[in-house]
């Protein structure tokens, strides 16, 4: 993760409520990212999360709009919370206000505190912070990951894995992450790990450097934890070693495209008021989505092999990501700006919606459910109701580099299974009981 420069998007690239804001509109039907009246500035860019702060209240939509659109409401009622279950979130520095934080945004929208919220960084200490853009950039990250997950499994626990090292593409951090994880593993501290970060596979130096990184998966898969990761925001397109210029051909993201992580991509919800839909979600253009050039194509993905070929195909699924559905986060630490609310977006709001769901399909089974891939695409070849297919959008990149403009041609959704929305979405009322059956 590293700041993006924002000139270097267009709005064919997905990012509509973003260009609009810099042009001093917000597009219609986008929600409630910013009430009237008041301010509204873009602040950062980078790959998995997009920022766009407010004044005075907060935009974006809310909890209670994000569950209903997704259907908890019958799992609520049946007392499925998240309860006796613990998400784990791996983020490089965290945020020094997250544990308040979570407290403010909990107590504004009337949810309940977690039964349990431990911070660990077992990586390293982590250096103190320092408004600098990369902390800051990684405090708003973690803010989103916790709340977020918080929102979908209320009653599940909350381990805070902190790394001292910034991850920046496949160039560091990783192998503190690594570290983090298989300690939050050996000592069995959770049944979710949630991954909000990424790195363009060829900014790896070889696929045996890539390949030496996987022992916390491993360790995963062995011990029924399931780890999920976010496919990126970059559309079929990702960035290269240096941070700063895409690739001008199709690339996919690590950890995403490791068969032994479910890849989270992105849809665009179209909600009223009361977080029903008004029109069905369409896949994000922004949802990295394509073939993974390391990873052959795994035995899950034997059904669907007419869209991957021979290859790894990513994501699997997708959750809320666009940035004309954005959520609100709120945070307080110092450099995030006078007003505590923000919107944000990207497949980092998809990946720890995602990450609470299983929570709650963990209560229901009893038990960690582990790799749920096969037991995905198993429910999507069933036609079963919790998944949601998502049947337009694509992930098409459009961009300016080095004076020229370049299109990387993406990927369509379509009926069944697609390279930008996977198996579609999911309706957790159906889904929860479904995966619980299906993967337990």
């Amino acid at each position: 993760m590293s700041v993006r420069a924002h000139r270097r998007f267009t709005a064919a690239c997905g990012l509509a409520l973003i260009c609009a804001a810099l042009a001093g509109s917000v597009p219609a039907g986008a929600g409630h990212q910013v009430p009237p009246g008041q301010a509204a500035s873009l602040v950062r860019i980078y790959p998995d999360i997009r920022v766009l702060r407010s004044a005075g209240a907060p935009g974006g939509l809310t909890p209670g709009q994000i569950r209903t659109a997704y259907d908890t409401g019958p799992l609520t009622r049946r007392g499925v919370s998240g309860r006796g279950q613990t998400i784990v979130i791996v983020d490089s520095f965290g945020s020094p206000t997250i544990v308040p934080d979570l407290a403010g945004f909990d107590g504004y929208f009337g949810l309940p505190a977690p039964p349990s919220f431990r911070v660990l960084q077992p990586a390293g200490k982590v250096p103190a912070f320092r408004p600098t853009a990369d902390r800051v950039n990684w405090a708003d990250e973690t803010t989103l990951d916790v709340e977020w997950a918080h929102v979908m499994a209320p009653g599940a626990s909350i381990i805070l894995a902190e790394t001292p090292t910034s991850e920046n593409e496949g160039t560091t951090g990783f192998p503190q992450i690594v570290t983090a994880e298989k300690y939050v593993l050996s000592h069995h501290l959770g049944q979710v790990i949630s991954q909000s970060f990424d790195a363009t596979e060829p900014t790896f130096p070889s696929r045996s450097a890539l390949l030496r990184l996987r022992g916390a998966y491993e360790l995963a898969a062995r011990d029924h934890v399931t780890v999920l990761a976010a496919s990126g925001d970059e559309g079929a397109t990702g960035y290269t070693a240096n941070m700063i210029d895409l690739y001008p051909r199709r690339v996919v993201s690590w950890p995403a495209t490791d068969p032994l992580v479910t890849a989270v991509g992105g849809t665009q919800l179209d909600l009223r008021a009361n977080g029903t839909r008004r029109k069905p979600d369409i896949a994000w253009s922004g949802s990295g989505g394509g073939q993974s050039v390391f990873f052959a194509r795994p035995s899950y993905q034997y059904g669907v092999r007419a869209i991957t070929g021979t290859r790894r195909g990513v994501p699997d699924v997708s959750m809320d990501a666009s940035c004309n559905s954005p959520v609100a986060i709120f945070a307080t630490f110092p450099g995030g700006g006078p007003d505590p609310w923000s919107t944000i977006c990207g497949t980092s709001v998809a990946t720890p919606l995602l990450a609470g769901v299983l929570a709650l399909a963990d209560q229901m089974a009893g038990h960690s459910l582990g790799q749920i891939n096969k037991a995905l695409y198993a429910l999507a070849a069933r036609h079963e109701p919790g998944i949601v297919d998502v049947v337009k959008g694509n992930n098409t990149a459009s961009f300016s580099q080095d004076g020229k403009y370049y299109t990387v041609a993406g990927f369509s959704a379509r009926k069944g299974y697609d390279l930008v929305s996977g198996v579609g979405t999911v309706n957790a009322a159906y889904f929860v009981p479904e995966l619980a059956r299906l993967a337990g």
